[in-house]
């Protein structure tokens, strides 16, 4: 797909893209609309031949042609409208579906850093509003922006045929007034970025507030959490009643301006006739013609002003999603291949994007089916060697290898598929446990959907629930308890079948009796794979073939569970209080 980046502070380029690629239904709304307006500017010369076929008499026979003709102009004007308004009602509602995706999968290809530091409802509301956007813009355009500039160009050469100074009036009070309009909204242009803004840390608040509510029921902080909300909206509130206040400013210059130009055209208008200058029919034309382009200023201006509000929305959200993305695939990258999974660190160093130091120069070589335990102290480095190894981050030196070949260097979605996480908070979909579990294998049969589920132990809760597999879990699998999520994991990961498997202190939600159930499907799981686990429960790392301590990013131990029992240090003395704490349990 094309990069999305370059756009980031281009919004009209960004919305080009999109004509372009639906450039034909485009074109069809572009001449059906020129065809209408230009119907419906000649309905007005229609109705001066009628006006002056009337003054003429029955005797004339000239009524009749010049009634069929202003017919014939109002039902071209209106079939043509329809046209328009039909093939934009596909074509605009495509150009957002198209925005979406797009913008959905660029935001998909950002590293961990970048939505960890976004509320995720904010990005979510910026993908809508910039569709949202587009689609109004698309609208204004065609229908309140393009009609009345094509009118008035129209009208102004009508007019022209019945007097060329007062066609030339026109057009230069029509160009000033736009001008005018134009530099008045691009002066509230901050504005309207402002109150943009405000908008969508509202929508991110919203959400950050439904995903956290039993957090906000538990520590009963509803009151808190109203007090700072109103606060939000109060600032979002005031920041939009400026930027009303500023367009209602806009039309209210306008309209001042549109009464003045009236009354001085109906007056040249009314003393030419008096004059002898005009027929009634002319008298009519121009007035009628008048009207409309000074309508057509006001139409513009007050479309040209939502527009730059809208654009600025659009603005500040491209600015915000089309972020260059922080991991991407080297231009030389392969898919990882290779039987097994030997995983090598070599001098690996590595700083978080926020300054803060983790390895220096970490060596630490896992052959294929090895089984490693990392215990040490919070801030050792267990997790980020995992974050590392699914290259969530790149490495500021040395080199990760698997299989031989540079991480680097292979495609990230083969990356992906050579490791299965079992994490400790378990992500789950609104989604049936069927599809939960087969997320691990998309193409997989609803047997080994179950046979994923028995080895984890599974079955016997989903049996137990109404709808069986189809139970839907709900958001994140609020309806699960911790175990329930764990094993739906345990299960997700078998499926997948991966060489690599990280276990990110798996068993930490489960009790006694269902620990015990899966570390024995979990010892079915490890055979033959290359396992990384952490884990502060000892108990969970008893069969493993090497214990790793980590400490300060740095490797202090290194030996099978039986080994550093006997040695003094840090794992030994996390045995130690384990078993007293279940000899205190037993007691």
């Amino acid at each position: 797909m094309e990069d999305l980046c370059q756009y980031a502070d281009r919004p009209w380029a960004f919305v080009g893209r999109y004509l372009k690629r639906r450039w034909l239904p485009h074109l069809v709304i572009l001449v059906a609309v020129l065809g209408a307006v230009g119907f419906s500017v000649s309905t007005d010369y229609a109705l001066k031949g009628v006006v002056d076929a009337l003054s003429k008499g029955p005797q004339a026979g000239l009524i009749w042609g010049a009634l069929a003709v202003l017919i014939a102009f109002i039902a071209a004007d209106n079939m043509l409208w329809r046209v328009a308004s039909l093939v934009g009602s596909f074509t605009f509602v495509g150009v957002t579906g198209d925005i979406r995706r797009d913008l959905f999968r660029h935001m998909t290809g950002h590293s961990p850093s970048f939505f960890a530091d976004r509320q995720p409802g904010t990005l979510a509301s910026r993908i809508t509003a910039t569709s949202n956007a587009i689609f109004t813009v698309e609208n204004m355009f065609v229908f309140n922006v393009m009609p009345p500039c094509v009118a008035a160009i129209g009208s102004l050469v009508y007019i022209a045929t019945v007097n060329v100074t007062m066609a030339l009036v026109l057009a230069g009070i029509f160009g000033s007034v736009v001008v005018l309009m134009f530099k008045m909204a691009a002066a509230g242009k901050p504005l309207h970025h402002d109150f943009a803004a405000k908008a969508a840390s509202v929508d991110g608040e919203m959400v950050d507030l439904v995903g956290n509510m039993p957090l906000v029921r538990a520590f009963s902080a509803f009151k808190r959490e109203f007090k700072r909300f109103d606060g939000t909206i109060g600032v979002e509130m005031r920041s939009r009643r400026s930027s009303l206040l500023y367009l209602e400013k806009l039309r209210i210059v306008h309209a001042v301006l549109t009464v003045l130009a009236v009354l001085g055209l109906l007056y040249w208008a009314i003393t030419m006739w008096e004059a002898g200058q005009a027929t009634n029919g002319q008298v009519v034309l121009v007035c009628t013609l008048g009207i409309r382009i000074l309508a057509a200023t006001r139409d513009l201006a007050v479309a040209l002003v939502d527009a730059t509000q809208h654009t600025a929305r659009l603005s500040e959200a491209l600015h915000t999603l089309l972020q260059p993305h922080d991991l991407i695939d080297h231009p030389e990258a392969v898919p990882l291949t290779g039987h097994g999974a030997k995983i090598d660190f070599q001098h690996v160093a590595f700083d978080y994007p926020d300054g803060r130091g983790v390895f220096t120069d970490f060596d630490l070589a896992i052959e294929p089916g090895q089984r490693i335990g990392l215990v040490g102290k919070s801030g050792g480095g267990k997790s980020t060697l995992f974050s590392l190894l699914q290259r969530f981050y790149d490495v500021k030196g040395g080199d990760i290898l698997i299989n031989g070949q540079d991480i680097n260097r292979v495609t990230q979605e083969s990356l992906r598929e050579a490791i299965t996480v079992v994490p400790q908070d378990v992500s789950m979909f609104h989604r049936t446990l069927r599809e939960n579990i087969r997320y691990g294998r998309p193409e997989a049969t609803d047997e080994d959907v179950w046979k994923a589920a028995e080895a984890a132990h599974c079955t016997d809760f989903i049996n137990a629930l109404p709808d069986g597999f189809d139970t839907i879990v709900g958001d994140r699998g609020v309806k699960l308890s911790g175990g329930q999520r764990q094993r739906i994991a345990i299960a997700r990961a078998i499926l997948k079948d991966s060489p690599i498997l990280l276990l990110d202190e798996a068993t930490s939600a489960l009790d006694a009796e269902s620990e015990e159930a899966i570390r024995h499907a979990l010892a079915n799981l490890m055979k033959g794979r290359t396992v990384i686990a952490i884990a502060h429960r000892l108990s969970t790392l008893k069969d493993f073939d090497r214990i790793v301590v980590l400490e300060g990013g740095r490797i202090v131990q290194d030996g099978s569970p039986d080994k550093l029992t006997h040695l003094d240090g840090f794992y030994r003395e996390l045995m130690k209080k384990e078993s007293l704490s279940m000899s205190l349990a037993a007691a």
